[in-house]
């Protein structure tokens, strides 16, 4: 993989897909990928919860508000936040949420409200009761019950996040199997890198206070040594899917051909994938939606992904990915006439690589990242957001073999 190949996305700090909307940060189970402290009594008043808005629309241009955590379904308000981000901004609000709370009652409340769709964050790393110690291709019977769920209610995406360890990559082709299975009603899924603090290599200070990785929520590389690369993975699933590719990226801040944020979108049916999209149909769905609507382009509407024949038509003059596709799926029909009755859909497969440190102690961000929530009425790094709360700064490294710098 390299950078070139594929589309680098436009998204920037003050013009993005959109915003990262932390209502509250009590949990009500424990993962162990969390970058977030659980905050019992943290829940934000509906006036704090307008204010965070407010910094979105007047700082930055965003499609849909993510609605986080924390996990948001705990808070006591939620259902008039979701009405609040409709109504009174008239974005689309989608709900980031482990499930644990999730009824179809609830769900259907929220709907009501104006939601647009679900990402449940499901994964072997979490101490879910009924479900702790279970596989990610166990938890699959646990994702298809959340999925199922959303189809009943209608009309709304539905998501699934899994944070990726070394020791469950292993994992990753098999969930892709099950969610082409599902390609009907599973809309996107969402792979996260876990992210490592690395003291074996750097010292992390706060201003000029140094400041132990005990201290922070994450692993240290004791528990997880080797970080994951996006590339890395990709040669993971390869072995089994050889035409498996990305139409899209975003780089680093320090090192742009880094796979930050990494973009699959693929179309078939649950029995078979005809092809993966190529960097043209991305970037003329990104442009064209931000040329028609001022905004790029976060979570299609679902009666959209359910065209996939006529997406792939519309696609293949421009986009090589789509035009294979094509050619595929009328060989399919040619051979068995019949099989043009089969719905054809889109679904997208993300790829987000953490933090990564650079040889000085830089860190190396999301360039253009989606993630961005409100602190203090600043834009900040959803992932770094526990540094400041603690310690009222990002914290800086500094390579051990180094001198420490001067304090900022």
């Amino acid at each position: 993989m390299h950078t070139s190949q594929y589309y680098r996305l436009p998204w920037t700090l003050n013009d993005n897909v959109l915003g990262w909307l932390e209502p509250t940060k009590k949990c009500n189970i424990y993962c162990d990928g969390c970058y977030s402290t659980n905050e019992a009594n943290s829940h934000k008043s509906l006036d704090q919860v307008r204010q965070d808005l407010d910094v979105f629309v007047a700082r930055r241009k965003v499609d849909s508000i993510s609605i986080a955590g924390g996990d948001p379904l705990t808070h006591p308000r939620i259902v008039d936040i979701v009405a609040m981000i409709r109504r009174d901004y008239g974005l689309k609000p989608v709900v980031n949420t482990n499930g644990h709370a999730m009824t179809p009652q609830l769900l259907a409340e929220l709907k009501a409200a104006g939601l647009h769709g679900v990402t449940f964050h499901v994964d072997s790393s979490q101490s879910r009761p009924g479900w702790k110690k279970k596989s990610n291709l166990e938890l699959n019977e646990l994702r298809l019950h959340f999925a199922r769920m959303v189809e009943a209610v209608g009309g709304l995406t539905c998501a699934f996040n899994s944070t990726v360890f070394r020791h469950t990559m292993h994992e990753v082709p098999a969930m892709l199997r099950w969610a082409q299975e599902h390609i009907d009603i599973v809309h996107s899924m969402v792979f996260i890198l876990f992210r490592t603090a690395r003291s074996n290599e750097f010292d992390y200070y706060a201003h000029d206070r140094r400041v132990g990785v005990d201290e922070l929520v994450y692993w240290d590389q004791q528990d997880n040594p080797d970080p994951l690369t996006t590339p890395e993975l990709f040669e993971l699933i390869r072995k089994e899917e050889p035409e498996f590719d990305a139409a899209a990226y975003l780089g680093g801040t320090r090192d742009p051909d880094s796979f930050k944020w990494t973009l699959v979108s693929r179309v078939g049916t649950r029995d078979r994938i005809y092809g993966y999209a190529g960097p043209r149909f991305m970037e003329l769905v990104q442009t064209t939606h931000h040329a028609v609507a001022g905004r790029y382009l976060a979570y299609a509407d679902p009666r959209l992904l359910r065209m996939g024949r006529s997406t792939m038509a519309a696609f293949a003059a421009v986009d090589e990915g789509m035009r294979k596709a094509l050619r595929r799926w009328s060989r399919d029909v040619a051979r068995a006439p019949w099989s043009a009755a089969k719905r054809l859909h889109l679904q997208s497969i993300a790829f987000i690589q953490p933090i990564d440190m650079m040889p000085d102690g830089e860190a190396n961000m999301c360039d253009g990242c989606p993630d961005m929530t409100v602190h203090e009425g600043e834009l900040v790094w959803s992932c770094r957001l526990d540094e400041l709360k603690r310690h009222g700064t990002f914290l800086h490294c500094v390579p051990k073999s180094r001198p420490v710098p001067e304090a900022r």
